[in-house]
Formats: C-alpha cells, structure tokens, sequence
C-alpha cells in the first residue's frame, strides 16, 4: 500500500504548483481587463469600417491612377481654355468685321439717296455723236474697275459692266454713276449680310468652346479634389458603451491643397 500511494504522493506538489501558475496567469489577465475596460468594449463599427476599407496596396494603385487622371484631365482643361480664348478673339474679329461692313453699307446707301434726289434735276445736254458715246463708255468702265479695285464691285458686277449686261454705256455719266452706286450698294449689302453669318457661327463656336472648358475645369477640381467628398460621405460612428463620436478622415485629403480655378 506504500508503494503504490508514493508516486502519487510525490506528484501533488508538482500538480499544485501548475494549478497555482494557471490560476495566477488569470488573476493577472482579469485585473489588467478591470484595469483598462476598453479592451473589454467591442466596436462594431471600426470592425465594419475596417473590412470595408481596401488594403493598403489596393489603396496606392487607386491613388496612382486618381493622380494620373488628375493630371491628364487638368492638361486637357488648360488646352481648352486656350481653345476657348482663341475662338474667343476669333469672334471679337469676326464682330468688327461686321461692324465695318454695315457702316460702310449704311455709307452707300446714304450716297445712293443723294444721288436718286439729283436726279430730278435736268440733266446737262451734251452732243450725241460717237465721240460723246464712246467717252461715256470710257467713263463707266474706269469708274467700274476704281470700284473694283476698292472691292465695292464683285468680280462678276465688274464683268456686266464691260460685257454691257444690264449696263447701258450710252446713258449720261449722272444716270451711270446712280446705276453704279446701286450696285456698290449691292454688293456691300452682301458682303454685310456674309459678315453677319461668320460673326454669328464664330459666336455659336465661341460658346462651345466655353462651354467645353468649363466642363473640363469641373471635371479637373473633381480629380483634384475627389477626398473632400470622400470626408463628407463618412458617417460618424459610436462608440459602444460611450456617448463619445468620432469622424474618420481620410489620409487623401491630409497634405493637399485647395486647387484654385484656372
């Protein structure tokens, strides 16, 4: 009987010695709990927001290509803007143009009513022969082509008056300068008209070139600053066991600065 309780007997000890190191393992384990309650808290949210978020590699690819796109969105807004002010003195020229092409038709006109109230008065009688006639012919195609050649006269109103179409090289000069000055005003009324069309399309051109760099400069702010509408999408999250609220801020939007509109 002896023998058989000895080991046993000898074994108690070593048995009690474990016991007492596990049971002084969780005495220590329960008081630095009681100690620092916040490890005994456990936040759901952060958990959430944790698995939701991407990892950190995941994270630099994503802001590489944020940061490439930026930068080529911003690129095509500064070739806009440069577009829109070139279509811009485009329009400007094109509106001078036609400011001038109406004043120097208002300038004919004016001419063409005082020369129609001359012609109630008699005309100077001249000698009908072939000498007469063939001065007046000279008359009309030198005052022609001067007009031509001050591009108050096309080039197919220059070829009737020397081919005698609709153009009677016989009548006195008085009737023939009110004939020409009719078609000046012709022609200038024309080329006004023409002006007024390009001045309007360069206008039509001009707005959508505006129109396109506005949408490329928004588009360029949003690249610029996409994290300031990340931090405004963020909830706060409450904290279990507390009435304290906390508001995550993105790491994008540290270190970046406000893109001021170009």
């Amino acid at each position: 009987m002896r023998t058989a309780l000895s080991p046993v007997l000898l074994d108690v000890p070593r048995a009690a010695a474990i016991w007492l190191s596990l049971l002084g393992v969780v005495t220590l384990a329960v008081t630095g709990l009681l100690l620092r309650p916040r490890h005994l808290r456990f936040d759901a949210g952060a958990r959430i927001r944790e698995a939701a978020l991407p990892s950190r590699s995941e994270h630099t690819e994503e802001q590489r290509d944020q940061d490439r796109w930026a930068e080529e969105v911003t690129v095509a807004a500064g070739r806009a803007e440069a577009t829109a002010r070139r279509r811009r003195d485009e329009w400007l020229a094109t509106q001078d143009e036609a400011e001038q092409s109406w004043q120097a038709y208002e300038a004919a006109e004016a001419d063409v009513r005082r020369l129609s109230g001359a012609t109630g008065m008699p005309l100077p009688q001249t000698p009908h022969t072939p000498a007469e006639y063939a001065d007046r012919e000279r008359w009309l195609h030198r005052a022609a082509l001067d007009a031509y050649w001050r591009r108050d006269l096309s080039v197919e109103q220059l070829s009737d008056v020397f081919a005698h179409r609709g153009w009677d090289p016989r009548l006195h000069p008085v009737e023939q300068e009110l004939m020409l000055r009719r078609a000046v005003r012709d022609h200038l009324f024309d080329l006004q008209r023409a002006a007024r069309e390009r001045e309007q399309a360069a206008w039509r051109t001009a707005e959508l070139a505006a129109a396109a760099a506005r949408s490329l400069r928004e588009e360029a702010v949003s690249a610029l600053l996409p994290a300031a509408e990340e931090a405004d999408s963020v909830l706060p999250l409450t904290v279990l066991g507390g009435a304290e609220q906390t508001r995550e801020i993105p790491t994008a939007v540290v270190g970046r600065a406000p893109v001021a509109a170009f």
